[in-house]
C-alpha cells in the first residue's frame, strides 16, 4: 500500500522537463546568465562569485523550476573549436538561448555566422529562440536595434518559430527573469512538436 501511495505522490509531483541550450561566442556572458537565472529561480541559491567565472571548456549544466515545469540548461562553450560540438545537442533540445556580446562590436559578424549555422540546422526546425543582447548595462555597447540590424539577413533563415529579442545584463540580472518566463511559455506551447522529457513517462 505504501509503495502504491508513494508512487502516486511521485507521479502527481512529477514535473515536465525541457532541455534548453545556451549558445553564443566565448565571453558573451552565457555562464553568468545561467548563474543569475539559477539565483532568480532557485530559492536560497546565492550563486558563485561572478568574478570567478571563467571561459566554459565543454559545458555547464543547471536546472531551475519555473511555472510548474523544469528547465535543464546546457551552457556550451563558444570557442571556435567547441562550436562544432553544438549540433550534438540539437535533436534533444526544446529551446535555444543565443547570447550576443553587445560590447564586442568587432565580433558581431562572427557571432552572426555562428548563429546562422546553428539556426539553419534541420534538427532545430521550429524550436523556440530567445535571442539576448547581453551587457546592455555597459557604456559604449551596441543597442538592441543595432544588433538586430547586424543580424537582419539571418531573419529569413530562421523559419517559423517563436522568437524574442531582448536586451539584458547577465552580470546584474537585468531583464533575465522576464526573458526566462517568456522562454518557458514558448517551450510549453511547443510541446506537441517537442514533447517534454517526462510527458509520457
Amino acid at each position: 500500500m505504501y509503495t502504491l501511495l508513494s508512487g502516486l505522490v511521485r507521479y502527481m509531483l512529477k514535473k515536465d522537463e525541457y532541455n534548453i541550450l545556451i549558445l553564443g561566442l566565448d565571453n558573451a556572458g552565457k555562464t553568468t546568465l545561467l548563474e543569475h537565472t539559477k539565483i532568480k529561480f532557485t530559492s536560497g541559491y546565492t550563486g558563485k562569485p561572478f568574478h570567478k567565472i571563467t571561459a566554459t571548456i565543454g559545458l555547464n549544466i543547471g536546472k531551475i523550476s519555473a511555472m510548474g515545469v523544469e528547465l535543464l540548461f546546457w551552457d556550451l562553450g563558444g570557442q571556435d573549436e567547441l562550436q562544432s560540438l553544438w549540433d550534438k545537442y540539437y535533436s534533444e533540445c526544446h529551446g535555444i538561448v543565443y547570447v550576443v556580446d553587445s560590447l564586442d562590436e568587432n565580433r558581431v559578424d562572427d557571432s552572426r555566422l555562428a548563429f546562422e549555422k546553428m539556426i539553419t540546422n534541420e534538427h532545430l526546425i521550429g524550436v523556440p529562440l530567445l535571442f539576448l543582447c547581453n551587457k546592455q548595462d555597459m557604456q559604449g555597447c551596441l543597442s538592441v536595434n543595432q544588433i538586430r540590424e547586424a543580424f537582419s539577413d539571418s531573419a529569413t533563415k530562421m523559419g517559423k518559430r517563436d522568437c524574442s529579442v531582448r536586451g539584458v545584463s547577465a552580470l546584474h540580472g537585468q531583464g533575465i527573469e522576464d526573458a526566462i518566463v517568456w522562454l518557458t511559455q514558448a517551450v510549453v506551447k511547443n510541446n506537441e512538436t517537442r514533447p517534454p522529457i517526462n510527458k509520457d513517462d
